[in-house]
């Protein structure tokens, strides 16, 4: 099928904004972005057809096309709707319409949609550093915003937990809990609290679906405890045994219950369905879709984030294992206050290259918080924004690894006591020395001025080590290349690499201590023998797409990838900054001295050719 596909169109219904984008084959057979549309979403009052908000969007890439298209590709305006609906040729491989000239139809149409609201879930497991985290980590990946997880030790008492669940409503509660084979009891008894609860979804007068992904043997016994009034769905246990997990069955069937549940519920949803070649996918899950597949497709570990105004997605493949969260409370806009209160207000300011007042940086952030759609109207206002979002990136990062752990755990321990005091949680998965590319996205990072921003926002944040590309998601298409990565993963590659993700350029960090002043690292290549103290940042001038086969040789107390104090040899990648040299030591620290502070952070914006404050 895929060699038929010569026009694509695709699109993101949010909550607020649908995003069109059309993909063409050019004359050299690459798949590439010809066009971006946008409209607003139109699930409420007065449209209530979400595929008003899809007409309109699409109708942009028309007119777009018709004022401009680039070159290698046949002009004229694109005729992709028709009859009121959109204009393809394709359902599920058969053939449904015939061009009458090349610029008529779409040959593949796709669409992700979180229009019906983000799904939001409750985990139910035994022990919460086992079972309940391992169900967590099944709901975040399967795009959830988790709003509370109950467990047996979770130090509640039966009361508070019926409580908590009456007043959520959640979409889905997944329980879990006992290796098959282990206990039952406590199953029981949690299904006892979610049948005294009877929570009422948020949507319409259906049942409350519950998944049971526990004890094969307590099924029966937690399906006659739970009734009739709830719907339950039983997939395979998550934890079968202690040191092994199973989450995809699980993640497939919330799948399934948000699209039922939840995704339908938006209005003129039926009628989208009706106009895809594919099934609708969920914006998060796609996103996550694109990531695996293009990391294990590439052979690489990705780290990625997605920052918005309320919520921080990230996520991240380490040796082909995927895992997402949800930091709900952690944004650039609505949430901005929260990211205040859990940072501090002496971490946000430290990030601050001039001397400021921080109860004039608490203010600022109060005023986004009322005012959550302005933006930064002097370049004070975009340092202090740019301050938040180093904290709020840290601490969505902090929380991800959190969850990104590896399995300990022993088959024969099956005493419930036993396991409640063992250690159960792994290392994180989440090894910076192994990292190769990290993707940033969002209103802050894909839209600061300059992308040597973006670059340093997220080296701060993330503190990367050894050798990493850093890049950023221009204009957010990723949902749309995931759902189309499901069935055409070639054109989705080609797109990403080219149009969807900006390189700034590979990023050299050697780990260990510095002091300042002192050598940690020089780079030898082509016209380049550049040595790099401590406390330093450095730019070696390199452009998109060009490349530069490099030998880097660290002070014997630094590593660089290759081993402490070892050189090595590699081909390096250029981009919209160069290639970054930072020498800041891993973990570096802000100096305590406010003076000496500010020095640093004005050094590192001028290492990167960004203006410094007045």
């Amino acid at each position: 099928m895929s060699n038929d596909i010569r026009r694509i169109v695709a699109t993101d219904c949010g909550s607020t904004t649908t995003k069109a984008i059309l993909i063409e084959q050019n004359d050299q057979g690459q798949y590439r972005l010809v066009a971006r549309g946008e409209a607003p979403t139109t699930v409420e009052r007065p449209f209530e057809d979400v595929t008003v908000g899809v007409l309109n969007a699409i109708t942009e890439l028309e007119e777009i096309t018709e004022e401009h298209v680039p070159d290698g590709y046949s002009t004229g305006r694109r005729q992709l709707l028709k009859d009121g609906r959109v204009w393809r040729l394709r359902k599920e491989g058969a053939i449904e319409g015939q061009r009458t000239n090349s610029e008529e139809a779409s040959d593949l149409y796709v669409s992700t949609s979180s229009a019906g609201g983000g799904l939001q879930m409750m985990v139910a497991g035994v022990v919460k550093s086992m079972s309940a985290e391992s169900a967590e980590r099944a709901a975040l990946g399967a795009g959830a915003i988790l709003m509370d997880t109950l467990a047996v030790d979770d130090g509640r008492k039966e009361y508070q937990k019926v409580e908590r669940l009456r007043q959520l409503r959640p979409d889905i509660i997944l329980m879990s809990g006992g290796t098959d084979g282990g206990t039952k009891t406590h199953l029981v008894d949690m299904a006892e609290v979610i049948r005294r609860a009877d929570p009422k979804p948020r949507f319409g007068d259906m049942k409350l679906p519950v998944i049971f992904a526990g004890n094969r043997e307590a099924k029966d016994d937690v399906r006659e405890v739970l009734g009739r009034a709830i719907e339950l769905k039983v997939v395979d246990n998550i934890r079968p045994s202690l040191d092994r997990e199973n989450l995809d069955p699980a993640r497939d069937e919330i799948h399934e219950l948000f699209l039922e549940h939840v995704m339908q519920q938006a209005p003129g949803y039926s009628k989208l369905l009706e106009w895809t070649s594919e099934e609708v996918m969920a914006t998060p899950n796609a996103v996550g879709k694109l990531m695996k597949s293009y990391a294990d497709q590439e052979g690489i570990n990705i780290l990625g984030v997605d920052i918005g105004g309320a919520t921080t997605d990230v996520f991240s493949v380490f040796g082909g294992t995927y895992n997402r969260t949800v930091s709900a409370n952690l944004g650039m806009s609505y949430s901005i206050c929260n990211v205040l209160k859990e940072a501090g207000i002496e971490n946000i300011a430290r990030w601050l290259p001039l001397d400021i007042d921080p109860y004039e940086v608490r203010n600022r952030l109060r005023n986004k918080m009322i005012r959550p759609t302005t933006i930064p109207h002097s370049y004070e206002d975009l340092l202090v924004e740019h301050a938040v979002s180093r904290e709020a990136l840290r601490l969505a990062f902090d929380h991800h690894k959190s969850l990104a752990r590896s399995l300990k755990g022993s088959q024969q321990q099956r005493d419930i006591g036993q396991i409640f005091d063992q250690t159960t949680s792994g290392e994180t998965l989440v090894k910076m020395m192994d990292l190769d590319m990290i993707i940033g996205s969002g209103g802050v990072l894909s839209h600061a001025p300059v992308r040597a921003q973006s670059a340093l926002m997220m080296m701060d944040a993330y503190q990367p080590e050894g050798i990493t590309m850093l890049t950023v998601d221009s204009i957010f298409m990723m949902p749309h290349l995931g759902v189309l990565s499901e069935h055409f993963y070639e054109a989705a590659r080609q797109v990403f690499e080219f149009d969807c993700i900006v390189k700034c350029g590979h990023c050299i960090a050697p780990v260990g201590a510095v002091k300042e002043g002192e050598p940690v690292v020089t780079v030898k290549g082509p016209g380049v023998n550049l040595t790099v103290n401590g406390g330093e940042i450095k730019i070696i001038p390199l452009g998109r797409r060009e490349t530069m086969d490099v030998t880097i040789e660290p002070n014997k107390n630094f590593d660089v990838g290759f081993g402490k104090g070892k050189s090595g040899s590699i081909t390096l990648e250029g981009g919209t900054v160069g290639i970054i040299i930072d020498a800041r030591g891993r973990p570096f620290v802000l100096p305590t001295d406010n003076a000496t502070r500010i020095k640093k952070l004005r050094e590192w914006l001028a290492a990167f050719g960004l203006p410094l404050p007045a």
